[in-house]
């Protein structure tokens, strides 16, 4: 194997990634496409970047570019991660009730291994308590391996870490697997959520909406000017009047022409009347 991956095939892999998924991998990365590329080398025999480029277009049914995706997607979440944007949603679901809401729709764009979704569904389930209202989530991310995971609602003490304890004994059951404490989300919670894999830069997307409320955080970052400003325009679209839009502690709309009112930091809503 080449020790050292040349400009001309990391521009080659930089193009087909942002062709693909829109991520934008800046010039800084080639170390970091270097090393997550030899793995998949390795694990597949190859012991030749170019040989590897060839494998890629020679790729009949897109699991070979899946493994690619799944392997650059970088996935670093928690349960109630940015905790002050659960805070509000807790305080949106409470005047949705007020407004006589019968049913409510999310979505968790970025869902990796499923701390957000399932967070989104405890927050909703703790104000709605027995009350007859129609909750759905979708969950969403690009990475197949990240949402098999998500699927199976299992999770370590330590990333459960962040959930208190009346709130685990309440919403997950514990199990020991190879000496170690599991605890696995409930299948209320479970059945509250779609997980499905969607590539943020097709358009335009496959589901309908309205959405009430939609979280895409931390995803921004890894997008230029123009994926974002498409993206954006595509959730305001999938936006209910009045819905709201959940971005990462990092992020914001500024420099962006999107039609969406500030609410606090991070936080959007597209206004009542359109």
């Amino acid at each position: 194997m080449h020790k050292d991956m040349k400009n001309s095939t990391f521009k080659i892999l930089q193009k087909l990634i942002y062709d693909q998924s829109g991520i934008c991998l800046g010039d800084s990365k080639l170390t970091l496409l270097q090393t997550r590329v030899g793995r998949l080398m390795r694990q597949r025999g190859i012991i030749d970047y170019q040989k590897y480029v060839d494998y890629l277009k020679n790729d009949s049914d897109g699991t070979r570019l899946n493994d690619l995706l799944d392997a650059i997607s970088t996935n670093v979440t928690s349960f109630f991660r940015e905790f002050e944007q659960f805070k509000l949603l807790d305080k949106i679901i409470y005047k949705w009730l007020d407004k006589g809401y019968k049913k409510i729709r999310a979505w968790s764009c970025a869902c990796s291994t499923g701390e957000e979704p399932y967070s989104m569904a405890i927050t909703f389930s703790e104000v709605i308590k027995s009350k007859n209202i129609d909750v759905k989530i979708l969950a969403t991310d690009i990475n197949t391996q990240v949402l098999e995971t998500a699927r199976k609602r299992e999770y370590t003490e330590e990333r459960i870490e962040p959930v208190s304890r009346p709130l685990r004994i309440k919403y997950f059951k514990t199990s020991k697997k190879d000496e170690e404490k599991i605890y696995q989300v409930n299948m209320g919670l479970r059945k509250m959520i779609t997980f499905k894999r969607i590539n943020l830069s097709t358009n335009p997307f496959p589901m309908k909406g309205p959405f009430d409320v939609i979280f895409c955080r931390n995803v921004m970052i890894y997008f230029d000017k123009k994926m974002r400003t498409q993206l954006l325009m595509q959730i305001h679209h999938l936006l209910k009047p009045g819905g709201y839009i959940m971005l990462g502690h990092s992020e914001s709309l500024t420099g962006l022409n999107i039609p969406l009112e500030y609410v606090q930091p991070s936080v959007y809503r597209k206004k009542e009347d359109e």
